[in-house]
């Protein structure tokens, strides 16, 4: 396989200050454990990291911005879905 054949694979890492993976980009890779050692590599060359997630690009489906507003709709009258009618408790961390 040439390295211009190799699979996108798309890179989520977890900062050491933070508690969410986050997309920092993309890397080709031939299988996930070289994938997972060039996002090491590119993305995490100042120890910024914790944890690393690659994921191949092709077996990510995602919802398309031009149809949010029909996709996201149904959420808007179930109001009980809203932070705003619960009491949370002064000892739970990270909300």
């Amino acid at each position: 396989m040439i390295a211009g054949d190799w699979p996108l694979w798309e890179v989520f890492v977890r900062g050491k200050r933070g508690l969410n993976h986050v997309h920092a980009g993309s890397v080709r890779a031939a299988d996930a454990e070289m994938a997972l050692r060039n996002a090491r590599d590119l993305y995490t060359r100042r120890n910024e990291g914790v944890s690393i997630w690659v994921v191949e690009a092709a077996r990510i489906t995602a919802s398309s911005p031009e149809e949010k507003d029909p996709f996201f709709a149904p959420s808007g009258d179930k109001i009980y879905r809203h932070p705003t009618f619960y009491d949370i408790p002064d000892d739970v961390p990270h909300i």
